[in-house]
């Protein structure tokens, strides 16, 4: 890996390289998303059908295009049971995690009559995007429809894309039942995202998408905000580890690659106090990168967009950990707790050398959907609080009205507004 000195030239170059990776910057694909979009909008279940033999090589139709309790149940033997256990230990830690988020309605009475409050709903139908074909992610599963289940939503609809033979892969549907999926859908791709957003004689409309995909899926959701809500635009995957002399440098080597190996538009960056760290995890990543099965795709990744930085101080390393805004962030500090409170910005933070990033994937419980691109500095991770809506709730009696209505006319008027001072006045106006 790179090793470069962290200074502001460094930090500048490198905030603009990563930009690079958003899909706010692949205009190039709008055109052909957008035509898939309206052709959807327009043809429905056709045009799904047809992208789907198009891009995934499999022949749907109304029949086959929704998978079936036969497919779940013959899905549930194909998975070892080993695998089901620890799918299912995974459940509970993420349904447990999840549960402390869950907020509820509150009201607050006075006694002159006068009553606030918020009313907490859940959302009535929400769709799920789960990415298939090649990869597999019953990881991804767990970590979108999980949380829908704990806010209490009416019905959760998962979309996925299907080999050409029709079918999806065994785990998957084997996750999607176990974490209670309503319905799972054989479609994938923009079409996917279309056919939540607008609906299909076959796919029902939903009110929010969530979860990652490709550059065609984060640009759909990206363009039928509005008709529907969604949870974020999902960009590559990125790992930062911030670290100083007491770091092990083989832990961090095969952290920085554990996100690596995602794509080739994936970003591992360390950022370190420590020349000598830094010398020994590039030699680290040399040798996992000979042994790893996806060394090609590793390597590309570090090539575009690996960098070990050297930082003078602790703090100068912090500043640059919050101008990134990574989604994994690592801590393998001393007094790494310390440290953590001087975090801004981060999707999810992973505290000491036994905290590895893959726990956070897989098995701790926090959820896994997390901005990307800097996007941390203002949005978080996917929560109960994406599934949940609120309402204010205003009751005020004759009484506490009248005590306030003169203050609320003479608002109103300062705005030019008469008609709402009109319909203050209206209430306490004396009439012969």
């Amino acid at each position: 890996m790179r090793i470069e000195r962290l200074d502001e030239t460094t930090r500048k170059n490198l905030l603009e390289d990563l930009l690079k990776r958003s899909p706010n910057s692949y205009g190039t694909y709008e055109a052909s998303v957008r035509e898939i979009l309206d052709e959807v909008k327009n043809r429905r279940d056709e045009a799904v059908f047809a992208y789907t033999e198009k891009f995934d090589g499999a022949a749907l139709n109304a029949d086959n295009i929704q998978v079936t309790e036969e497919e779940i149940q013959k899905a549930y033997s194909q998975v070892d049971s080993s695998l089901l256990n620890v799918i299912r230990k995974s459940l509970k830690n993420i349904e447990s995690y999840h549960a402390k988020q869950m907020q509820y309605s509150w009201f607050d009475s006075k006694p002159d009559g006068t009553i606030l409050g918020q009313k907490v709903t859940p959302l009535q139908r929400v769709g799920v995007y789960v990415p298939g074909g090649k990869a597999v992610y019953p990881s991804s599963v767990l970590m979108n429809i999980v949380p829908a289940k704990v806010a209490g939503v009416d019905e959760i609809i998962m979309v996925t894309p299907p080999g050409k033979d029709g079918k999806v892969n065994p785990a998957t549907l084997v996750a999607a039942k176990e974490a209670g999926v309503d319905a799972v859908y054989k479609v994938g791709g923009a079409q996917a995202i279309a056919a939540l957003a607008y609906g299909t004689e076959s796919i029902p409309k939903v009110d929010k998408i969530v979860g990652p995909g490709n550059i065609y899926v984060a640009l759909a959701k990206k363009a039928v905000y509005g008709h529907v809500s969604i949870d974020s635009i999902a960009g590559p995957s990125e790992i930062l580890v911030l670290a100083d002399e007491t770091a092990n440098p083989r832990y961090v080597a095969a952290d920085l690659l554990s996100q690596a190996e995602h794509d080739e538009l994936a970003s591992a960056i360390l950022v370190t106090t420590s020349e000598e760290l830094a010398e020994e995890v590039s030699r680290e990543v040399d040798g996992f990168v000979k042994e790893l099965s996806r060394g090609e795709i590793i390597q590309k990744s570090l090539d575009n967009y690996g960098h070990i930085l050297i930082a003078e101080t602790l703090d100068d390393a912090i500043d640059a950990a919050n101008e990134i805004a990574s989604e994994h962030l690592e801590i393998v500090t001393k007094d790494a707790f310390t440290v953590m409170t001087k975090i801004r910005n981060a999707g999810a933070i992973f505290i000491g050398e036994y905290s590895s990033e893959p726990l956070g994937d897989y098995f701790a419980g926090p959820n896994h959907v997390l901005p990307t691109n800097g996007t941390a500095k203002f949005f978080s991770p996917l929560s109960v609080d994406d599934f949940l809506k609120k309402s204010s709730i205003i009751s005020y009696s004759k009484e506490a009205l009248e005590a306030v209505h003169q203050d609320i006319e003479q608002f109103a008027k300062a705005e030019q507004l008469t008609a709402h001072a009109n319909s203050i006045h209206v209430r306490f106006e004396k009439r012969d």
